[in-house]
């Protein structure tokens, strides 16, 4: 096991109306802090789902795990082929290579805190997420960039099941 040490000199500090607002109800993502500012160390957003919304489909990334701590409502994770209900305080950290994707459960609300470590410049990806939702880039256009944001897409009978 290697120890990766993060290279930042000051604390970072995001007050809530100074973040970055992608997207709108149905699905909202604060930007809070990527890569750049923390050294490597992680990314994080908060997203804030409603009735019953997708986060994000089946993916997995290479070289990062992720976390979702759920501050409140109640949402669906893909954990491999398992799919758990979390509720407020629930946290599930996701291992680098498995496949994950997150959804309010339906008829339900969600607010979560997800942070990516290590690190991956992640807030052009969610720009490129809106452009796709105004129609300004086209869902394919995903695909391109899978290595750069190291976002993979894929297919889950255990997702499809359980979100339809």
């Amino acid at each position: 096991m290697s120890l990766f040490v993060p290279q930042f000199d000051e604390s970072v500090i995001v007050r809530a109306a100074e973040a970055e607002v992608v997207g709108r109800a149905p699905t909202t993502v604060r930007l809070l802090a990527d890569s750049s500012r923390t050294g490597g160390a992680l990314s994080t957003q908060r997203v804030t789902l409603t009735a019953g919304a997708d986060g994000a489909r089946p993916h997995w990334h290479d070289n990062s795990a992720e976390m979702f701590f759920l501050l409140d409502g109640a949402a669906d994770i893909l954990s491999g082929e398992d799919v758990v209900t979390a509720g407020p305080g629930d946290l599930v950290v996701v291992p680098p290579g498995k496949p994950h994707a997150f959804a309010a459960v339906p008829g339900a609300d969600a607010d979560l805190l997800i942070v990516i470590t290590p690190g991956v410049e992640r807030f052009e990806y969610f720009r490129h997420l809106r452009r796709v939702a105004l129609g300004e880039a086209t869902p394919e256009s995903l695909l391109e960039v899978q290595e750069r944001y190291d976002n993979h897409f894929l297919s889950s009978a255990a997702w499809e099941a359980r979100r339809g």
